[in-house]
């Protein structure tokens, strides 16, 4: 049913915001990564404005998937380099979620014929995209530091 898969994903970037805001608060002392972590806080947030007419018109059966997995892996972030890389790996996490699950309802919405939700997916995906491609990108900035330098 495509209204689970609706509620899975509204929760899903609801999370994602708060995962983005909670390491952005957690390694502020990054400024790159408190800036760039809120700015993303704030896509998450306006892609749930984006569903809304969707959910509107096709229903949302809420999903707490998200929510036992936030409250799993997002307490609190962790301390110093190792804490930062392993944080953006749970956010990772997330943001692969948010990405498959609009992925799949792209297909429901091709299959639907349903052009107003594909734009939006088309949309939102991209930008969720982009997402993985930063917190990859700074993982593996943040890795030589936090692996080899911890050791020594």
């Amino acid at each position: 049913m495509l209204a689970v898969y609706l509620g899975l994903l509204d929760s899903s970037e609801r999370s994602l915001a708060d995962s983005f805001r909670t390491v952005a608060v957690g390694h502020g002392a990054e400024p790159d990564v408190f800036h760039t972590c809120q700015m993303l806080a704030a896509q998450c947030d306006a892609h749930r404005a984006a569903l809304e007419p969707v959910i509107a018109r096709y229903g949302e059966d809420a999903d707490a998937e998200p929510d036992r997995l936030h409250a799993a892996e997002f307490g609190e972030t962790r301390s110093g380099p190792v804490g930062l890389l392993r944080d953006l790996q749970d956010v990772y996490l997330f943001a692969s979620l948010v990405d498959i699950t609009w992925t799949m309802i792209k297909q429901a919405a091709l299959g639907l014929r349903d052009s107003e939700l594909v734009e939006v997916v088309t949309g939102c995906e991209g930008q969720t995209r982009i997402q993985l491609s930063w917190l990859s990108t700074r993982m593996r900035q943040a890795a030589p530091q936090a692996l080899i330098m911890a050791e020594s």
